[in-house]
């Protein structure tokens, strides 16, 4: 059942587009009136029911469930059922992967190398790609493809790694970092040698917020969503424990800033508190943060003593798509930042591009038109759907344009939008 918290996810594309990332087989309810939620009484995002087979409510928990300890106790429950012969077993289905008819599914995260090299996070496809952008910036082709097309948690070959839905990169020398979100981990690739390896998680859920610092390796990260590289520190937006760890050289990862509640909150790093952290670039001493949740931008700085202070947002039942300076500006859940100069913002849920002035603090509408849409053109009539991933080269804003499965390039001096062309 599908309450949804933000306008945009009362879109019924929305939640189609979600359904086909998450691999979900299963029938979903859009519950835009929240009457459903209404009616079993719920109180947070998400809340589990357990209904028995002779539709009795035996158990609810609210926030994220143990699944390991919710299989116990349908297993548990099972054999009662099966003596009263009320229960009917069904063969499960096989979730087959996404549809490879499209070059890209729900691509997320960009980042530019040196050169003519775009890095996409091609996130439903389960793997990164490697593109030459030709140098009107009108077409690209696939110079490497790493991981793909199935989801799984494999070092190695490059031709035999595999990822589950990765999302953030950063890259140092020939290595490129990678946040293996669905598998809980970071992964480094080395380029040269064509070796993938995990340098942080153990490829399971972290329970609870990230407290202590140790080998990387052996300390459980929950969901990873983006990186950036502050040599020799690889900061890491942990979107599910609300937190940002610090990964030191590959051999420590401590806790940087975040305690773990999901509230907006700022202060000293340790006590402020964020909203499902989704992107982080970092510039100037500070290191600026996309607090999707919350609808906010959040800047730490990384000189003197840590601390977090809001640019942009309220809270989290603060949103809108108002332009104008700090406290007034209102976004919705954005999930994409890129900074040259100026921040640029992907405005994920207003389907919008924005940029803001740091030292001002002025947010003003770059591109789109709020509407969901596939439209290319000038900067005012452009359109976009969900966009999160963003990476500038120059006079040239790339944009993973997650809901339409295409990367969008805006270029800043003519001000007009069109797709990337990718040739497989």
């Amino acid at each position: 059942m599908h309450s949804p918290k933000f306008p945009a996810e009362r879109e019924l594309g929305h939640l189609r587009s979600a359904v086909k990332q998450l691999g979900i087989d299963h029938p979903c309810v859009q519950d835009s009136d929240h009457a459903i939620w209404q009616a079993w009484a719920v109180r947070a995002w998400p809340t589990i029911a357990l209904v028995d087979p002779e539709g009795r409510v035996i158990g609810m928990a609210s926030g994220e469930i143990d699944a390991a300890k919710l299989i116990q106790a349908i297993e548990r429950t099972i054999p009662l059922y099966a003596t009263r012969g009320t229960l009917v077993r069904v063969a499960p289905k096989s979730h087959v992967g996404p549809s490879r008819s499209r070059t890209l599914a729900h691509p997320s995260k960009l980042m530019v190398m040196s050169g003519s090299t775009l890095f996409v996070a091609d996130s439903g496809h389960h793997r990164i790609l490697q593109l030459e952008i030709d140098d009107a910036h009108r077409s690209a082709r696939i110079e490497r493809e790493i991981g793909g097309p199935e989801a799984g948690y494999v070092d190695g070959p490059i031709q035999d790694a595999r990822f589950r839905d990765p999302h953030g990169m950063a890259s140092r020398g020939s290595t490129l970092y990678v946040a293996d979100t669905g598998n809980h981990a970071v992964r480094a690739i080395d380029l040269e040698r064509g070796i993938v390896r995990t340098i942080a998680g153990t490829g399971e859920i972290g329970r609870g917020p990230l407290r202590d610092g140790g080998d990387p390796r052996s300390i459980a990260l929950r969901s990873p969503w983006s990186l950036w590289l502050d040599a020799p520190r690889l900061f890491v937006a942990l979107a599910g424990s609300h937190q940002i760890a610090a990964i030191d050289d590959e051999i420590d990862v401590r806790l940087f800033a975040g305690d773990g509640s999901e509230r907006l909150n700022d202060g000293p790093a340790h006590t402020a508190s964020f909203n499902q952290p989704s992107d982080l670039v970092g510039g100037a001493g500070a290191l600026y943060v996309a607090d999707a949740e919350a609808s906010a931008i959040r800047r730490a700085a990384l000189i003197g003593k840590p601390h977090v202070e809001t640019l942009v947002g309220q809270g989290l039942f603060e949103w809108g798509d108002v332009d104008g300076f700090g406290p007034r500006v209102r976004l919705q859940h954005p999930m994409g930042l890129a900074l040259d100069g100026l921040l640029f913002i992907a405005d994920t849920y207003n389907h919008r591009i924005k940029h803001m002035d740091v030292l001002s603090c002025q947010v003003a509408a770059l591109t789109g038109t709020g509407e969901a849409g596939h439209q290319d053109g000038g900067f005012t009539r452009a359109r976009f759907f969900g966009p999160e991933g963003l990476a500038v080269r120059g006079r040239h804003l790339f944009v993973a344009d997650t809901g339409n499965h295409v990367i969008r390039v805006c270029d800043l001096g003519s001000r007009e939008v069109w797709t990337l062309t990718i040739a497989d």
